[in-house]
């Protein structure tokens, strides 16, 4: 997945955000909330999944631990490790479970969903 088309698509959900962090790393949120991350180039791909996911994407060794983030169950991809339109199902399912987490305040303020 190209940069370009992994901004476009977290940014198509609603209420989410780039920044850059943590010198080029490209960052999505969502009201604060980090749900995707990856550096300049697309080349590993950070992600929040569910715990179900996380033991499948790790045991089947599509995905790694990521650093840092891997106690609260994010996965790190390499470019290519598996098709786009899985990883923008993914990224969906990162931004939903983040979404949940979130305030009741905070899910009204955003526009519907449907995850």
């Amino acid at each position: 997945m190209t940069p370009d088309h992994l901004r476009e698509y977290c940014l198509s959900l609603p209420g989410a955000v780039f920044v850059r962090q943590w010198g080029d790393d490209q960052v999505y949120k969502i009201s604060g909330k980090m749900f995707a991350v990856t550096d300049s180039a697309c080349s590993r791909i950070s992600f929040k999944c569910s715990e179900e996911a996380f033991l499948m994407l790790t045991e089947a060794s599509i995905a790694q631990p990521a650093p840092y983030l891997a106690r609260a169950r994010w996965v790190q991809v390499a470019e290519g490790a598996m098709p786009d339109n899985e990883l923008c199902q993914r990224l969906r399912q990162a931004y939903s479970i983040v979404r949940a987490g979130l305030t009741r305040k905070a899910q009204a303020a955003l526009l519907p969903f449907d995850g």
